[in-house]
């Protein structure tokens, strides 16, 4: 008998007149792309087949499924209420979905960012906070082999939150001079070892924000391209 899994919907598309494909998070697996019928009336599933929903789920590998590469869900049900996210934290939630479904491809499967979206989700439906993002881009990267150490510069020497340091693709964060007269030389660009190692213990402060941010965007855009994500419209467009 097949197994009841957990799982989130990041994106779902028509397929055919009574059909929608889907792209979820699956706990234990990771991404699974998978199809189902939608159903009609009371028994249709549209209500619960939102992003934010905990959802249960069971797959099999029905021959059409299969061949398109897909799995096919044979049953799927809400496992708790859907997540209450508004305002800046709804969109930071379709910002976590767009990142998932960009950069997360099936082969990939990365078991453990499902945990990682759960309690994200859950603190931005408490209340909005930009560093629940940042925590959680990070644990996306260190998936993805893109995220350098949060533990010792380019020397080998552990951080220093007293020091600054530069960030060099491919190699990691360098420590600079930062006496007063190299500051407005090398002050620029630099990032804090305060925030640093912040970042790394998931606690930064709202003076380390939008360094920590700057860092998680540039570490990002290679792997995302020149295509922009659509949900970092939302935010400029609440702010106006």
């Amino acid at each position: 008998m097949a197994t009841m899994q957990r799982g989130y919907v990041l994106h779902h598309r028509q397929f055919r007149e009574s059909s929608v494909i889907v792209n979820l998070l699956i706990e234990g697996v990771g991404r699974v792309d998978a199809i189902t019928r939608v159903g009609s009336g009371k028994r249709s599933i549209k209500s619960i087949l939102q992003p934010f929903q905990p959802l249960i789920i069971q797959f099999s590998a029905k021959s059409e499924a299969k061949n398109l590469g897909l799995k096919n869900i044979t049953h799927i049900e809400a496992a708790a209420p859907a997540m209450p996210l508004g305002g800046y934290s709804l969109y930071s939630g379709f910002y976590l979905n767009e990142l998932l479904v960009r950069l997360l491809s099936v082969e990939h499967q990365a078991e453990g960012l499902f945990l990682d979206y759960h309690r994200a989700l859950l603190a931005l439906a408490k209340q909005f906070c930009s560093s629940h993002l940042r925590y959680f881009e990070m644990a996306l990267l260190l998936e993805l082999g893109a995220l350098p150490s949060l533990s010792y510069d380019t020397q080998g020497d552990l951080l220093d939150k007293h020091c600054q340091y530069r960030f060099i693709t491919e190699s990691g964060f360098l420590p600079v001079v930062t006496t007063q007269e190299s500051y407005f030389s090398h002050g620029k660009g630099c990032l804090s070892g305060a925030m640093l190692l912040a970042l790394a213990a998931q606690d930064l402060q709202p003076d380390q924000f939008n360094q920590a941010k700057g860092l998680m965007r540039y570490l990002l855009n290679p792997l995302l391209g020149n295509k922009p994500l659509l949900s970092r419209q939302l935010f400029s467009k609440k702010a106006d």
